[in-house]
Parts: structure tokens; C-alpha cells; sequence
């Protein structure tokens, strides 16, 4: 079915989005089934392109060789060196690269296989590019001036030059993985030729890296020869002058050292000895000094001797008695008082014991003080013969310095000289050794098979660029989708209630490729004429010569809308619109009003389009009065009246007039309301086809008078965004609205249009319903095609 069962209301909610799954598969399956034209087109274009170029282009061969940059080949004579990091294998495994890839190497296999009179290297055959470049080369060497003549000599050294840019440009080096395998490969259109420059490239750089050492060593041990005669001369000259000097100075020594700077070091170390000793000693007599300066009974409570001081023991029993006595005083005072005998006889005890503590303390103080007074007497007498001996060896040092300048430049003088012997050793033994530090792993062999073009790449690389370029365009059309196609995009854009498709019919007699609405039809011989001779075109009969088509289901259902909104009501004014013209609402109006008519309805058909009246030229012959005169009052409106014999559908046309300017003042007038008053006293239905919506606003001045609108939008052409934009602006009609009817569709297609699921999809499985045409239909359809 292409229709949803009707509610009573006249607008629908908007779907909700599928907010749980990030991608629409089946939508995404539709879009390809959709566009699957265009996908097979594209890759119908790169496979034909890739087949032109596969049958023009020229085969190459490919020919390969491994080398393997190996430097143990070396190490019999040469010593052992520390492991390269990754870094520096690396960077020498690039260096090679480049030295395979130079231009000298070229050079060398240019004239090792003599190459330069090779016309396979010189003049290879053309691609269909190159031909066109040799063209235009040749058209501007006719038009420019011309170079001057070469000399032979020249000339060979230009072809030479010209072959090794040639073999350099077909030459290709690349590290096997991450091992130190070089892989070099060679392409040419003889696979003999390409096997051979190949073996000559890997001979060319062993024999590099063999001419390269030698080269290098032999100037090494020629420069290092002459640098030895140089340094040896050098280091002797300065050893002579350190050793004339020394003797010239009388800097004599013993242990390696001078006798001054001995003596000095002894006094030195006696005068930190005395130092520290006077250090303690001014130390302790502080600390005594700190203790007398209490008086007798602060030096007796708050005297602190360390045990290794001298009378210490005399000290420390003294004090001793001096607390037990205190201890025995205070408990006698405690006792018996403090006037006791006893307490005053242990008063006095205390006191010589204080005395005698005291007197002890000053006699340790003036011991330390003479001890102090010696040890700095030591020391000064320490430091003024250091610096007496100082002041004598002053000149010493000088001269010790510069001896010691002359010792250091004779002793860097010979060890640079033993450091460039051995180099140059080194570099004898070295120079004569036949081993480069690379070797070949695989040979080039004579490829069997070209290397290129590569047919079965080729066209797979088509066919993945096909379908790239396929699903840009998909892409690109779907991002241009921007129509009404099936019911779910009404529902959900317009919130608009779908009546339902109506399909093409026929084919047009000069567009044998373009579908079209039934409205295009031509009227054929035989058609009822009505009393007045006004032939009615076939169009205003195709839902009843074709009853049970999907076309005429869609306007039944569209009749179901309004008599279920209207339920109760005798007179209904129905008015057709569409927002854009030429999307066949004067075709929808008529077989609707038809339709009606056929059903027993009293039905009247206004052509209200007052600049565009397409339902007034259907009429084979043009009336003399319409909806103008009669709204005007020249003639009763009855009278402007055509009948159709077959289905009793009234029909007032409309006649063109280019004077009429206010076409909405027309159709908001009171004679147009009396016109209306008096129709719905003799009519059931009366269908009225307006003018599109948009910037003409006869559509808007006639609303008032409307009951309900039917809404004609063309499948597949009218924007979504233009007709939401028009229904938003004018809510008096958008409330009105019954139904959307998409118009001129094509059934073969809407399916495509839909996802898995959709009604569209399954239209098929109705077709015992449904009689899209009527033989006579078919027959007349036939013809034009």
C-alpha cells in the first residue's frame, strides 16, 4: 500500500532519530543500491582508461642485484673497531645508497659497457605522452632559431652525459628491510640490456670501494710521511732546549722534585701542626677563663672539665665532697635549723671546699695560658721561616715555570710524533690489502616476465580508484538529495500528514527519455464533448479509466482525509496547492474533482489560478465567460458553468486576461465570497485549484474560504527546504492542510529511495491490487515511445 491509515488530525509529529546507532546501515545499503549506476560507471571509466594505457603502454624488464655492505671482509687487516649504534649503520648504509645512485658511478658503467651508442638507452620507444612531447619539441626546434653545430668530441661527450642521466633515471637502490642489503634493480625495454647494466653497476662499486681505498691510503701515508720528518725534528729540537735550560738555571732535584720546594713542604706541614695546637690550647684557656670569671660559687655549680684535662681527678673529688657536704648541710637545716652547730659546722666546710675548687680552676687557667703562649710562639716562628724560604726560591719558581713549558711542548712533540708513526704503519699495511668491505649476495639474472605495466595491479588499482571516485559522486548526488523522494521524508520534515504517490504515465513524443505526468497526455478522437461543444482532455479522466492504479488509490485516500476531517459537513471546499508552479496541481485537482464527480458527489472545479489557469486549457474549446465575469457581476456565475458529460463534473474556467492586476483582491471580494455562498448550496465537493504559494499570495487571499487544502509537491524536484520554508511562513494554510500528495512519481525508482523496511519497498508484493494503466493507456503510451 502507499498510504498510512488515516487520524484525525491534520498534521503528524516528527520522527524521532535513531539516537542509538552512530551509523544507518540500511540507509547507507539504499544509498548504494541507489546510485549503484553511477559507482559502475565510474569504474567502467577507470577500467576503460586503465586498459587504453595497459594496450599503449611499452613493457619494461626488470633486472636485480643484491650487494651486502659487509665489514668484516676487513678485519685480517685491520684492527678491531667498537660496534657501530644503529644510527651510524644507518648513515653508511645511505651513503652507499647515494654512491650507487651518483652520477660518477653512471659515468663508469656508461663507459664500461659502452653505452653512449646504445639506441635502446638513447632512443627508447615512446608512451603515448612522450610521442606528444617529441611532437611539440619538434614543432618548436621548426619555429625557434637553431642551435649551433657541435663538435664530434662534443657530441659523444653529450650523449655520454645524456646516457648516464638515462641509466641514473631507470636505476633504483633501496635497503632489503632493515638489514645492510642493498637491493639494485635496473628496468629497461630489453630484458638483456637490463640484466647487463645491473651487473655492471654492482662490478662499478666494488671496484669503487677498491679504487677509493687505495686512493685514500696512499695520500694518507704520503701526507703522513711528511708530517713524521717534521715532528721528529720538532721533539728533538724541544727535548734539547728543556734539558739546556735545567742545566743553564741549576735546578737540581732529588725524588723528581727540587730541594727548595721539599723544604718548603716540611715546613709547611710543621706549621699546620703548630696551628692546630694553638688552636687547642686558646681553646681550653677560654673555656677556663669562662669558668673564673663566675667567681667561687659559679665556678663551683656551673664548671664543666672534660676527663682528659690534668688535675682532673683532684677537681672532680673535691667537688664530690662539695655536694655530699651540701646534701648533709640542707638536711640539717631541715632538721635542727639552720643555727644548729652542726648545720654552721658544715657551712664552713662547704665554703673551704669552694675555695679550694676555685683555687685549682685559676691554676689550670694559667697553665693553659702559657701553653697557649707557646704553641703561637711555634707558630710564628713556623711561618717566618716559610716565608723567608718563599721569598728565596721566588726566582726558582720562575724559572721552574718555564722549565716546565719547555718539558711539556717536548713531551707533546713526542707523543704526537709515536701517535702519527703508527698511523702511518697503519696506513702501509693497508694500502696494498685487495678486499673491499662489500660483496655480491645475488647475481642479476635475465628477467623472464615484464616488470611493467603491471596488468593485474593496473586494474585493480582501476577498480579501487572506480570506486573511490564512485563514492565521491554518490557523495556528491546524495549531498544534492535535497527532494521529497518517499512518505518518511514528509512525515519528518513537514510533520505533514502523506495521501500518498502519484506515478508517471506515459512517455512525452519529443522526450523519449524523460517520464511524465499524465497531464502531458494529448486528448485523442472520440472524447465526449458537452452540450456546449467543450471536449475535455483525457487528463481529467485517468482516475477513471484507470480505477484501480496506484494513481487513483492515492486521490481516494485523499477524498478518505477530507471526509473523515469534515465528518457531519454537506458542503466542502477543498483547494489544491502546490508551492512551486509546473508540479501538476491543475492534473491533481481535476482527476480528484473528477473522481468526486464519478462517486455520485455534486462537484464543482474552480480554476482559481488567475495568471496561470492550466485547467482552463485542457478545454479544447475556449470559453467566452469564466470565474472573472462572474465574480465581476457581468453574468450569472452559472452560466460560466462546463459540464462534463461522462462524470457530471462541473467546471468553471477562467479567461486569461493580462489586464487583470489584483488578482488577490479578486479572490478575497465579496462578489468571490457571494460566489462561493451560492456554490455550497448546490455543491458537495467543491475542489479549487489555486495558485502556487510563495511570492504570489492569491493562495493566502483566498484561504479564509477554504475548509482544507490539498498539497501537490513534485517527486524527486521541489526542494524540502523551499516547501518547509513556505508552510512555516503561512500557518493559516499550513493548518488547513489534509494531506501532501507527491506527484509525477516514478514507481520503477521510489523503491531505491527507502530504507530495508519501508512500504516502498514492498510495493511489489500489491500488484494484484493495482492496474497502473488502462489498455488504451498502454496503447497510447506505446506509440509516442
Amino acid at each position: 500500500m502507499n498510504q498510512r491509515n488515516l487520524t484525525l488530525h491534520s498534521s503528524l509529529p516528527k520522527a524521532p532519530e535513531d539516537s542509538d546507532s552512530f551509523i544507518d546501515i540500511d540507509r547507507l545499503i539504499a544509498i548504494l543500491m541507489r546510485r549503484i549506476g553511477s559507482i559502475a560507471l565510474c569504474v567502467g571509466v577507470t577500467v576503460t582508461l586503465a586498459v587504453i594505457y595497459l594496450l599503449f603502454s611499452t613493457s619494461q624488464y626488470t633486472s636485480m642485484t643484491q650487494i651486502l655492505l659487509d665489514d668484516s671482509m676487513t678485519r685480517y687487516a685491520q684492527d678491531a673497531t667498537p660496534v657501530a649504534n644503529s644510527q651510524q649503520v644507518d648513515m653508511q648504509i645511505a651513503s652507499a645508497v647515494e654512491i650507487l645512485k651518483s652520477n660518477q658511478l653512471a659515468l663508469r658503467v656508461v663507459d664500461a659497457e659502452n653505452l653512449q651508442d646504445n639506441s635502446t638507452i638513447l632512443d627508447p620507444p615512446a608512451s603515448p605522452v612522450g610521442l606528444i612531447k617529441s611532437g611539440i619539441k619538434l614543432l618548436a626546434s621548426a619555429v625557434l632559431p637553431g642551435s649551433p653545430p657541435v663538435s664530434e668530441d662534443d657530441a659523444r661527450a653529450g650523449r655520454r652525459q645524456k646516457a648516464a642521466a638515462l641509466i641514473q633515471q631507470a636505476l633504483t637502490v633501496s635497503r632489503v628491510n632493515r638489514s645492510a642489503v642493498l637491493a639494485v634493480s635496473f628496468r629497461s625495454t630489453d630484458k638483456l640490456l637490463a640484466a647487463r647494466i645491473t651487473k655492471a653497476y654492482a662490478t662499478a662499486y666494488l671496484s669503487d670501494q677498491l679504487n677509493a681505498n687505495f686512493d685514500a691510503t696512499e695520500s694518507a701515508s704520503v701526507w703522513l710521511q711528511q708530517r713524521l720528518t717534521d715532528l721528529r725534528e720538532r721533539s728533538q729540537q724541544a727535548a734539547l732546549e728543556a734539558a739546556n735550560f735545567k742545566a743553564k738555571n741549576g735546578l737540581t732535584s732529588a725524588n723528581g722534585e727540587l730541594m727548595s720546594e721539599q723544604q718548603l713542604a716540611d715546613l709547611t706541614k710543621q706549621l699546620i701542626v703548630a696551628q692546630s695546637d694553638a688552636a687547642s690550647t686558646s681553646a681550653r684557656y677560654n673555656q677556663f677563663k669562662q669558668i673564673i670569671d663566675l667567681g667561687p660559687e659559679g665556678a663551683v655549680n656551673n664548671a664543666a672539665i672534660s676527663s682528659g684535662q690534668a688535675n682532673n681527678s683532684v677537681i672532680q673529688d673535691t667537688r664530690t665532697r662539695y655536694i655530699n657536704v651540701s646534701k648533709r648541710e640542707q638536711e640539717v637545716t631541715t632538721n635542727f635549723g639552720a643555727d644548729h652547730p652542726q648545720a654552721v659546722a658544715l657551712r664552713a666546710e662547704k665554703e673551704d671546699l669552694t675555695r679550694q675548687i676555685f683555687q685549682e680552676l685559676q691554676q689550670l687557667a694559667s697553665n693553659a695560658r702559657n701553653e697557649y703562649e707557646v704553641a703561637r710562639s711555634r707558630e710564628a716562628s713556623l711561618r717566618k721561616n716559610i716565608d723567608n724560604l718563599t721569598g728565596k726560591n721566588s726566582e726558582a719558581d720562575k724559572s721552574i715555570v718555564q722549565l716546565n713549558d719547555l718539558e711539556q711542548r717536548a713531551t707533546a712533540l713526542k707523543t704526537l710524533y709515536e701517535s702519527y708513526l703508527g698511523k702511518y704503519e697503519e696506513a702501509a699495511q693497508q694500502q696494498s690489502f685487495p678486499i673491499a668491505k662489500a660483496r655480491v649476495i645475488s647475481e642479476a639474472g635475465v628477467p623472464v616476465s615484464p616488470s611493467s605495466p603491471k596488468r593485474t595491479m593496473t586494474l585493480g588499482l582501476a577498480i579501487v580508484l572506480g570506486l573511490m571516485a564512485g563514492g565521491g559522486l554518490v557523495v556528491f548526488q546524495e549531498f544534492r538529495e535535497r527532494f521529497f523522494r518517499v512518505e518518511s521524508d514528509v512525515r519528518t520534515i513537514l510533520g505533514l500528514k502523506f495521501l500518498g504517490y502519484l506515478p508517471l504515465v506515459g512517455k512525452p513524443p519529443r522526450e523519449r527519455k524523460i517520464f511524465r505526468n499524465p497531464s502531458q497526455l494529448a486528448p485523442e478522437p472520440g472524447d465526449p464533448v458537452n452540450d456546449d461543444g467543450a471536449t475535455f482532455e483525457r487528463i481529467m479522466r485517468v482516475v477513471l479509466e484507470a480505477p484501480r492504479s496506484v494513481f487513483a488509490e492515492t486521490l481516494r485516500n485523499a477524498k478518505l482525509a477530507s471526509d473523515v476531517m469534515f465528518q457531519g459537513r454537506s458542503d466542502r471546499v477543498i483547494g489544491v496547492v502546490s508551492a512551486m508552479p509546473g508540479e501538476g496541481k491543475s492534473t491533481t485537482a481535476a482527476n480528484f474533482a473528477a473522481l468526486l464527480a464519478s462517486s455520485g458527489k455534486r462537484t464543482l472545479l474552480i480554476d482559481a489560478d488567475l495568471r496561470n489557469p492550466g485547467l482552463t486549457r485542457m478545454l479544447k474549446s475556449p470559453p467566452q465567460h469564466g470565474l472573472v465575469e462572474a465574480v465581476l457581476g457581468e453574468i450569472p456565475w452559472a452560466g460560466a458553468v462546463k459540464v462534463d458529460p461522462t462524470t457530471k463534473l462541473a467546471i468553471l474556467p477562467v479567461i486569461s486576461n493580462d489586464n487583470l492586476m489584483h488578482t488577490s483582491e479578486l479572490l478575497a471580494s465579496q462578489g468571490m465570497f457571494n460566489l462561493m455562498e451560492n456554490a455550497r448550496k448546490m455543491f458537495d465537493y467543491i475542489v479549487v485549484d489555486l495558485a502556487p504559494l510563495g511570492p504570489v499570495i492569491d493562495a493566502k487571499a483566498f484561504a479564509p474560504q477554504v475548509d482544507g487544502f490539498l498539497f501537490v509537491t513534485e517527486w524527486g524536484e521541489t526542494p524540502t527546504n523551499l516547501v518547509r520554508d513556505v508552510l512555516n511562513a503561512e500557518p493559516q494554510i499550513k493548518s488547513k492542510i489534509l494531506g501532501v500528495i507527491l506527484n509525477k512519481t516514478d514507481m520503477a525508482e521510489l523503491g531505491k529511495f527507502t530504507n530495508f523496511g519501508g512500504t516502498e519497498r514492498y510495493r511489489h508484493k500489491y500488484t494484484s491490487y493495482y492496474t497502473e494503466e488502462t489498455p488504451k493507456m498502454r496503447e497510447t503510451a506505446e506509440a509516442d515511445a
